[in-house]
């Protein structure tokens, strides 16, 4: 994923959880923001190191990354922050994705 659709900064992180709203189910946390000046969508990730060593996180971190690259034309263009809990560490990608997906669809940013 490209870095303009990352989202990188201390100061990004904190005007999403500010102003957005926040989704969740059991394995992850997902707000949304809406950025006026940004045309497409924008991630940013965060795995708790609860969840695991550097290897696992950055694991999980992938597979989330490898989700968003893979449904970006599905999803509204918006910033997104993804949480990720517990029961992701145990997780396969198929499940992750369908973890997402269910999340994604209660805060109703799938086309």
């Amino acid at each position: 994923m490209k870095k303009r659709f990352r989202i990188k900064k201390e100061q990004d992180f904190k005007l999403v959880f500010k102003k957005g709203k926040s989704y969740a189910n059991r394995q992850f946390v997902v707000y949304l923001g809406d950025h006026p000046e940004v045309a497409h969508l924008r991630l940013g990730i965060s795995v708790s190191k609860r969840l695991g060593n550097a290897v696992k996180r950055n694991k999980i971190k992938r597979r989330i990354r490898a989700f968003f690259q893979q449904h970006k034309d599905e999803l509204k263009p918006k910033e997104y922050i993804v949480i990720a809990r517990n029961p992701v560490s145990d997780m396969d990608y198929h499940q992750m994705e369908k973890s997402l997906l269910h999340v994604l669809k209660i805060a109703k940013c799938i086309k």
